[in-house]
C-alpha cells in the first residue's frame, strides 16, 4: 500500500480506471508516481508469469473491426492455421476482428493461441479462441509483451493502434533494440500506398535509409508469408 494524491492509501493491485491517463498527464507528487511504478511492475510480472516458455511465436497485428465475412478476416484465419500446423504459436491483442481470426486459425490448426488484451472504456472483450490470456491496464506494457515473446510479426490492415504497433516494432528493429525479425505486411492493396510513401518521400528526403525498405515484406500469400517467417526465425 502507498498514498495516492488525496493522501489516502492506494492499493497497487487496484489501479484507478483512468490510471494510464493520469500517469501520462504530467508531473505528479512522488507517492502517486511510485504507486504507478508499482502497478506497472506488477503488470510486467503477470505478463512474464503467463507468457513464459512459448517457444517459437508470431504476433499478428490488425484491426478489431473486421467481421467474419471479410476477406481480411479469412486471410488472418488461414495464416493462423498455417502457422499452428508448423508448430508456431500465434499471439494477438486478444480482441475481435483480425485478432480473433488469427487466434481462431491457430486453434483450428492445433497450435497455441495467445491473447494480450487491453482494458478500454468501451470494453474489448477477449475472443473465444485463446489458450492463454493476459489482460493489461497499460498499453505500453502490453506492447512490450507482444514484441518480447515473438520472433516474427505479421501486420494486417488496421487503424491507428495497428500502425502504432507495427511502426514501434519496425523502429526497434531499425535501431537494433531487437533482432532483425521478419515483418510481413498482408493486404497489399491496403499497404501499397505506404510502400509508395516510404520508397518515395522518406527515402528521397533521407529520413530513412534505402535498406529500410527491406524491413517489410508485402504479400497476400499465406505460403509466402509463412516461408518468410520460417526463413527469418
Amino acid at each position: 500500500m502507498t498514498l495516492d494524491e488525496s493522501g489516502t492509501q492506494a492499493d497497487l493491485n487496484q489501479p484507478h480506471p483512468d490510471e494510464e491517463k493520469q500517469f501520462l498527464i504530467g508531473s505528479r507528487d512522488n507517492p502517486s508516481e511510485l504507486a504507478t511504478a508499482g502497478r506497472v511492475f506488477l503488470e510486467f510480472v503477470r505478463g512474464f508469469e503467463n507468457l513464459g516458455g512459448l517457444g517459437q511465436c508470431v504476433t499478428v497485428f490488425g484491426s478489431a473491426r473486421f467481421k467474419e465475412d471479410h476477406p481480411y478476416y479469412e486471410l488472418a484465419r488461414a495464416l493462423g492455421r498455417a502457422l499452428a500446423e508448423r508448430g508456431i504459436a500465434v499471439m494477438t491483442g486478444g480482441g475481435p476482428g483480425i485478432m480473433e481470426a488469427a487466434n481462431r486459425g491457430a486453434r483450428e490448426g492445433g497450435g497455441v493461441s495467445i491473447g494480450c488484451n487491453i482494458e478500454l472504456p468501451t470494453e474489448q472483450e477477449p475472443n473465444p479462441y485463446l489458450d492463454r490470456f493476459v489482460e493489461f491496464e497499460y498499453f505500453f506494457v502490453r506492447k512490450v509483451m507482444l514484441v518480447k515473446y515473438s520472433q516474427a510479426f505479421v501486420v494486417m490492415p488496421g487503424g491507428l493502434g495497428t500502425l502504432d504497433e507495427v511502426f514501434e516494432t519496425a523502429t526497434l528493429i531499425q535501431t537494433g533494440k531487437i533482432e532483425r525479425f521478419p515483418i510481413i505486411a498482408m493486404g497489399c492493396d491496403f499497404w501499397e500506398p505506404f510502400r509508395e510513401f516510404s520508397t518515395g518521400s522518406m527515402i528521397r528526403e533521407g529520413t530513412i535509409a534505402e535498406s529500410d525498405r527491406e524491413l517489410f515484406t508485402l504479400t497476400d500469400s499465406v505460403e509466402e508469408a509463412v516461408a518468410a517467417i520460417e526463413s527469418g526465425m
